[in-house]
């Protein structure tokens, strides 16, 4: 398991801590997956397959650290950009 840390916006602003592709996989060659094209009764391009690689897992991440939401006091509504926020703890 390669891990690495990451922003994320939904459901909310926040560092997480997520799983990467092996580097040395044979089968991806660190990519994560691959595409095949497949062709129709005719031989015709009919669409592509993708296919995920078993090294690693897309959905395996821990949050590390919930990011506070900043008050826009233009709109007086609530917005997701880094600044000044008194949402506790911060």
């Amino acid at each position: 398991m390669c891990l690495r840390v990451r922003h994320v916006t939904w459901p909310r602003r926040a560092l997480v801590l997520t799983d990467t592709p092996r580097r040395t996989c044979p089968d991806c060659r660190g990519e994560g997956g691959w595409d095949e094209d497949y062709a129709d009764e005719d031989g015709e391009y009919g669409g592509t397959h993708s296919y995920l690689c078993p090294c690693w897992n897309k959905n395996r991440r821990w949050t590390l650290l919930p990011l506070p939401r900043r008050r826009d006091h233009y709109s007086d509504s609530w917005a997701t950009s880094c600044g000044y926020s008194d949402e506790p703890p911060f």
